[in-house]
């Protein structure tokens, strides 16, 4: 893999683009039963089960679509208490195809997500460099804090610091305030980042 190439492809997606808004909000009419799945992995006592089944009824009750479903699954097998690396591959194809059918004015944030989900399996594995590729494309499609922290967390964890520094210095410089705002919230409260606070202070 050419990290450097890959590098410039996300500082040239940071200079071409950033005048646009981030569009990574998750869809209104689904955000509160995503943030009813959000809390239930969250708890101490997380339960995997009970939360595939709240995953499997809000999609039933039309309060998620099959999308949505579907990377709930993911997040659930890509959890470290369950670490089923297949059954998360599984959901991630399963995912990308509902996302192609589905269409619509959301298909990139949706395959965004794909990709998102599939860097996150591959990082937990330790797979950095495949990690990057993954959340770079995720960057591309949707460019969110979100998906930015995930590139500059891998950068760190592949040694690439000074990279990670110039992408954040000019995201800070050129993208919208909203995005910045969440970013360096990011950087602030993320172990994985702390070399970047520590620029950021220095500064």
């Amino acid at each position: 893999m050419n990290l450097e190439a890959l590098v410039e492809r996300i500082l040239d997606a940071v200079d071409e683009e950033a005048y646009l808004v981030p569009a990574g909000q998750a869809d209104p009419r689904q955000r509160a039963a995503l943030e009813e799945i959000a809390r239930a992995v969250a708890e101490p006592d997380f339960d995997p089960h009970a939360v595939r089944r709240l995953a499997i009824r809000l999609h039933a009750e039309g309060r998620i679509d099959r999308v949505m479903m579907l990377s709930a699954l993911h997040v659930v097998a890509a959890h470290p208490a369950v670490a089923d690396w297949s059954e998360a591959a599984r959901l991630s194809g399963e995912q990308e195809q509902a996302a192609l059918e589905a269409g619509g004015p959301r298909l990139q944030a949706n395959l965004a997500s794909v990709d998102r989900h599939r860097g996150v399996a591959a990082f937990l594995q330790r797979h950095h460099e495949v990690a990057l590729e993954h959340f770079a494309r995720a960057f591309e499609r949707e460019r969110t804090a979100e998906n930015l922290g995930n590139v500059l967390c891998t950068l760190v964890a592949l040694g690439e610091v000074a990279d990670a520094r110039d992408l954040a210095a000019r995201v800070r410089a050129a993208f919208p305030r909203p995005l910045v705002r969440s970013l360096e919230a990011r950087i602030a409260s993320d172990p994985d980042l702390a070399l970047l606070r520590e620029e950021e202070v220095s500064e």
